[in-house]
């Protein structure tokens, strides 16, 4: 792939929903090229713009605080998590059945190249989508064309953490985050699958969000969500919260969690009424409760109790987010491009 580290300031032009499904433009799959074009920027100009509506953005984002633009020329990007370990940030390139790493040394290099191996025959997004570590720092790997949740090795073999539910196999994890109980909540959209609820591949009759247990017992949480997506944990494990990527609904739900499951299911925030492109889709939560979460124009950026603070623009349609760094970096996959942006605020990272 070529172009990674052309700094070139995007527009609008890749218009359609993130996360692998509901396209409404978009480059052709494995093109490896950005779709818009621009003067070349030197390396740490800023792009985009911080919207703030409310001071308290002020205490999370630095006033003086710029986005950069790291790497170009991807397909649709998504899924990030940094590995603390190893000093680099992971992603997936939805459309290009691939993940990559960037570090600040070596810039953006194919990471695991392809994803899915295999007939595609029935099959929509193949490639992997939301990534997160375990508590030993092995990649956790949500994987479209296989319908599972996989486990990168030592040995750079694959295994399988999850694939079914009660004699069902999943219909395409798509993003997943780590309890401080070992406990692996994640979301099942139909993705992955030629048709969506169409698809006469798929085994379940619902779009599910799930809490695998440490010990290996899978437990629906919530059934009637229509496009799970994006999910997260406040910093006291007390509230989940899942976005709801459907172009007809696009909203961030909120739900009470203990020990016996999910409840009080609740709009968190609806956005049915922008009409900026991007869906309810990927976020983090920052150590305060603060939400990071992409959608419509860019990154939402929401106090605990649901007020909208600020919206970091990157002129991409923006998928997904991580903290990175010493924590206090947020990374931004956004359409073609990966950018990141200091914030003031820190964000927990999973791993050891």
């Amino acid at each position: 792939m070529t172009g990674f580290r052309s700094l070139v300031v995007l527009s609008y032009a890749a218009l359609f929903v993130a996360c692998g499904g509901e396209e409404l433009s978009a480059p052709a799959e494995g093109d490896g090229q950005a779709t818009a074009g621009g003067e070349a920027q030197p390396a740490g100009s800023p792009v985009g713009e911080i919207q703030r509506f409310d001071p308290r953005v002020d205490a999370l984002i630095p006033a003086d605080a710029t986005i950069e633009k790291l790497a170009d020329g991807f397909n649709f990007i998504e899924g990030p998590v940094w590995d603390r370990q190893n000093s680099r940030l992971l992603f997936s390139d939805v459309r290009g059945n691939e993940i990559y790493e960037w570090s600040e040394t070596t810039g953006a290099t194919t990471f695991i190249d392809p994803v899915f191996e295999g007939d595609r025959t029935g099959k929509g997004s193949v490639s992997s989508n939301g990534l997160t570590l375990d508590a030993e720092g092995r990649l956790i790997i949500c994987e479209h064309g296989n319908r599972r949740i996989s486990r990168l090795e030592a040995d750079g073999s694959r295994s399988v953490v999850v694939e079914d539910f009660s004699g069902g196999q999943l219909n395409s994890p798509n993003d997943a985050v780590y309890a401080s109980d070992g406990s692996l909540y994640f979301t099942d959209p139909p993705y992955g699958l030629e048709g969506l609820e169409e698809s006469p591949a798929r085994e379940l009759d619902f779009n599910g969000i799930y809490r695998l247990s440490p010990g290996g017992d899978l437990e629906l949480l919530v059934r009637d969500q229509t496009r799970p997506n994006g999910i997260a944990l406040s910093p006291d494990e007390s509230t989940l919260y899942v976005a709801n990527s459907d172009a007809e609904n696009k909203v961030w739900m909120a739900y009470d969690l203990d020990a016996s499951g999910a409840s009080n299911g609740r709009v968190f925030y609806d956005v049915n009424d922008q009409v900026a492109a991007g869906a309810a889709d990927g976020m983090k939560v920052d150590l305060a409760g603060n939400l990071f979460a992409t959608g419509p124009g860019g990154v939402w950026v929401m106090a605990p109790d649901g007020t909208h603070l600020g919206t970091i623009v990157t002129g991409e349609v923006t998928a997904n987010v991580a903290f990175g760094d010493d924590g206090r970096t947020l990374y931004m996959t956004a359409s073609t491009s990966l950018y990141r942006v200091r914030l003031s605020t820190e964000g927990p990272i999973p791993g050891p």
